[in-house]
């Protein structure tokens, strides 16, 4: 799932998790019709996850699964024994992953951070670009340790400082993406939690798109707002924007960065 402007507004709201969750689940659930169409980018990234998958899996946790891309895969990955557990925060996500599903595939509306499952009940979880939405880092690490069996592993891409900055650029708005955590916060975080391994690598990843509409409908996609969630934007603010990215032009087109952080956590057997 891709960062956007209007939640992080949300994001700063520390004392109030029950209006990020409402924010996020309201944009996602939006977005949900046309983000398998937009969300190339994010798919891509999903890729990197893949050869990091063990052999085998009985139960594995879709976590942010949106609308079930990789909840298909995983299915055929390990096979009809194996159940596939789909959770995302947005129902409109889930109505949408619902759709294509095989029946070895179960949907939970929840948070990351209070997982409705009972502790080691599952040996994978597999996450592409969602816990950077989560407020409480520590919280859904420990979450994770807490619901995966001995012997079980994490797989996970998160985004790291620097992501969007282009964007960031263009809106004159740095303090509107979300405030992306380190690899060695992740890393804390993760061992905190009692993972005996962790091991978190960056990557830097650029896309290109042919204008500014283009850019903004592949985050508008995935949740994003426009960059003044409070205010209505004008065509002198958008004409600005327009030039500022224009500024940033390379010969394949307009980038758009990530730094992809792409997390192995494995979970001590006994």
């Amino acid at each position: 799932m891709t960062p956007c402007t209007e939640q992080t507004s949300a994001l700063h709201e520390a004392n109030a998790p029950s209006v990020w969750r409402r924010h996020v689940a309201r944009a996602f659930s939006r977005a949900s019709g046309q983000y398998t169409r937009l969300a190339q980018a994010q798919q891509q990234m999903g890729e990197a996850l893949w050869p990091l998958l063990p052999d085998r899996a009985g139960c594995v946790l879709d976590l942010g699964c949106g609308p079930g891309h990789w909840c298909r895969r995983l299915t055929t990955r390990f096979g009809p024994e194996c159940r596939v557990l789909g959770l995302d925060l947005a129902p409109g996500m889930l109505d949408i992953a619902r759709r294509a599903a095989p029946r070895s595939c179960d949907w939970l509306c929840a948070d990351a951070a209070a997982l409705p499952l009972a502790d080691r009940q599952v040996d994978l979880v597999f996450s592409n670009l969602a816990i950077q939405w989560c407020p409480d880092l520590d919280a859904v690490m420990t979450e994770l340790f807490r619901v995966l069996r001995p012997g079980g592993r994490a797989v996970i891409n998160s985004l790291g400082p620097g992501t969007l900055h282009e964007v960031s650029h263009a809106w004159s708005s740095p303090d509107a993406l979300l405030d992306f955590r380190s690899r060695d916060r992740h890393l804390v975080s993760a061992r905190l939690a009692g993972f005996f391994h962790a091991q978190c690598n960056v990557v830097a990843e650029r896309f290109f798109y042919p204008d500014l509409t283009a850019v903004m409908a592949s985050i508008k996609g995935v949740g994003a707002q426009t960059p003044r969630p409070a205010a209505r934007l004008t065509r002198s603010d958008l004409a600005c924007a327009k030039r500022r990215y224009e500024s940033l032009r390379e010969p394949a087109g307009l980038p758009v960065s990530y730094q992809r952080l792409t997390l192995v956590l494995d979970k001590e057997p006994t």
